[in-house]
């Protein structure tokens, strides 16, 4: 066993449970397909020639798009189930390797990048230094870091009558989307812990993204829309490595 797999990421219990439901509704879910996605996409540079790492890639939508987009592709998730999936979906097209984000990226080498994007990962971390770290040691110089995850906001919203705003906490949603209610455990964080820690492991804050849903999001769930364009349910950044 590889030091990757031995630290046991936080949401893998949840992940096994959904891992094929969520492969089949990633292409169409309005939260991916119509907010999310457009929203990240929007930050990244033009990849076509660029080596991209994509840092927890679930079923592999975004890498699918990148190689589709001309990008040379090493992608990894922590789970085994969205492992396979990814490989279903991309054959040999892309890299698809098993490791923990929460352990050393020992695998690669230094400033092997041009682009990390990671997608609604960094929630299921709790410290975000090593990462961060991590990140901006496999990126060349210049080279850029996109990610996305829930927006503080909303996280605290939420939970504001446990939580303190100012502590990184471990909270639980249930998730009601893929066929059955299923508890899904992530960290909410306040903004600082979001901001600080980048400019800690070298990066430069370019952009920060709080997405509109699209109008595709509201020929699907107009309901979820409307809530969306009133109060933010995710939250996009773009950093460049100093």
């Amino acid at each position: 066993m590889t030091a990757n797999q031995k630290s046991r990421p936080l949401a893998q219990d949840a992940y096994n449970e959904i891992a094929e439901v969520y492969a089949a509704m990633v292409d169409t879910k309005p939260h991916n397909a119509y907010y999310e996605r457009p929203a990240t996409l929007s930050l990244l540079p033009v990849v076509n020639g660029k080596r991209v790492l994509d840092a927890g890639c679930g079923p592999g939508v975004y890498s699918e798009w990148l190689y589709a987009h001309g990008a040379d592709v090493v992608a990894f998730d922590a789970n085994e189930k969205m492992i396979s999936l990814a490989k279903q979906r991309l054959g040999e097209k892309v890299q698809v390797l098993l490791a923990n984000l929460e352990t050393p990226l020992d695998f690669l080498a230094d400033e092997a990048f041009d682009v990390v994007v990671c997608p609604l990962v960094m929630d299921y971390v709790k410290d975000w230094e090593p990462v961060l770290l991590e990140f901006h040691r496999v990126l060349k110089a210049a080279g850029c870091l996109v990610f996305s995850m829930e927006h503080p906001y909303m996280k605290y919203a939420t939970h504001h009558l446990i939580s303190n705003y100012f502590k990184v906490e471990r909270v639980e949603y249930i998730w009601r989307g893929f066929g059955k209610p299923i508890s899904v455990p992530s960290y909410r964080r306040p903004l600082s812990a979001v901001i600080n820690p980048l400019l800690k492991a070298g990066f430069i804050l370019e952009q920060i993204l709080e997405p509109l849903p699209t109008e595709e999001f509201y020929e699907k769930d107009p309901e979820d829309y409307e809530e969306l364009m009133r109060s933010p349910g995710f939250m996009c950044v773009r950093a460049m490595k100093a």
